[in-house]
């Protein structure tokens, strides 16, 4: 857990929020005023991957960006099941104990399955969701999916050990691990240490090698589908989706067709040289995009 008021020589300079209601001492940025954006991570990032959308975003909206369970300046519990189940309860209790509503959900990595399984159990808080990099979690080919560059990397070391052995040393192999998934940007040693902070030892890497096991293994499969019936709920709120062409972990063209399936007139925008952490490539294009799409669903 990085120190409250680490600020990775300013430029994460937003005032630390906790959070006790998720059952862990759960962190969160909230700048601006208005109607609240929230916008959710994934792996193996944490907060600091909004940064440089933060301050646009709170020029006219209230902007909430959480650390997930085992991420950046939350807690990293070891008495707790990393799933995303767990995740999704974690949020939905951050958002009950700030009474969030009217909520846009800007979604990333596992912050797709986690804010769109939150979205089709509490489509009375979400007036809408903007997805990048990311799934909701349903129309995907299994087969198809399992076969990106990451998940085959994933697959190929669980037997022999390697895959946990560098997901549990984030804290050296973070930059490496990135590049696995599709990063394309130019980093500093400020960069590194702020990826790497959250991750000193083997313990605090439980929730980054969690999520990708709770993928390749199909854990969370029964989770999303006890809600499958809904998807005419989830296909109700206003979405938009955009997708860096450089993922690795993530094929474009499938994503993109999943999201299809659910919101089949919704904008659709792929993004050219740009990898699997959008945020960090391309953080201006995504403000602007998002900012347009408030702009056509008031």
């Amino acid at each position: 857990m990085i120190p409250a008021n680490e600020t990775f020589d300013g430029t994460w300079p937003f005032a630390p929020h906790f959070c006790d209601a998720p059952g862990f001492r759960m962190h969160y940025v909230d700048e601006g005023r208005g109607d609240p954006i929230v916008c959710l991570h994934g792996e193996p990032t944490w907060g600091y991957l909004y940064r440089h959308m933060i301050p646009p975003l709170a020029e006219t909206h209230r902007v909430i960006v959480p650390d997930h369970m085992g991420f950046g300046k939350s807690e990293t519990p070891q008495d707790r099941v990393y799933t995303l189940q767990t995740h999704v309860e974690n949020f939905t209790a951050l958002v009950e104990h700030l009474d969030l509503r009217d909520l846009t959900l800007v979604l990333q990595d596992w912050g797709g399955p986690i804010g769109c399984q939150f979205a089709i159990r509490h489509p009375e808080r979400v007036k809408r969701l903007f997805l990048a990099n990311t799934v909701a979690g349903y129309g995907l080919d299994p087969e198809k999916m399992a076969a990106s560059d990451w998940f085959q990397w994933i697959g190929g070391g669980l037997e022999n050990g390697r895959t946990e052995t560098v997901l549990r040393e984030l804290g050296s192999t973070v930059l490496s691990v990135m590049k696995l998934i599709g990063f394309t940007a130019n980093v500093d040693r400020t960069w590194i240490r702020a990826y790497s902070a959250p991750f000193p030892t083997r313990e605090s890497c439980i929730g980054a090698y969690e999520f990708p096991i709770d993928a390749i293994q199909g854990r969370f499969a029964p989770y999303v589908e006890e809600v499958a019936g809904k998807l005419d709920v989830l296909g109700a709120i206003p979405a938009m989706y955009s997708h860096g062409l450089e993922d690795r972990a993530i094929s474009p063209e499938l994503a993109m067709d999943a999201f299809r399936m659910i919101w089949p007139d919704a904008p659709v925008v792929p993004l050219a040289g740009v990898g699997h952490f959008c945020q960090e490539d391309a953080p201006a294009t995504l403000v602007a995009m998002l900012q347009a799409f408030l702009q056509r669903t008031p």
